[in-house]
């Protein structure tokens, strides 16, 4: 455990900010989950939404929000 003030309240940011970006992780997963099961185009555009979002604020990487966003957009082109 930290002895210092300001290690104390920096492990209680950090605990704070793990919980806020696992739901905010946990939601964009749910979306992406509904928009690959209902194939409609109102939910693939939440998902991207979603995952823009998330790339934007550092919750996941640009990289595989683009690489989950082009997969959603080929599986609604070919249906």
């Amino acid at each position: 455990m930290p002895r210092l003030k300001s290690s104390k309240k920096a492990m209680r940011q950090a605990r704070a900010r793990t919980k806020h970006n696992r739901a905010q992780r946990s939601a964009i997963k749910t979306a992406v989950k509904k928009a690959r099961a209902e194939l409609t185009p109102e939910a693939v555009v939440q998902a991207i939404t979603a995952l823009d979002r998330g790339a934007r604020k550092g919750q996941i990487h640009r990289n595989a929000a683009a690489r989950k966003k082009s997969r959603l957009m080929k599986k609604l082109l070919k249906s």
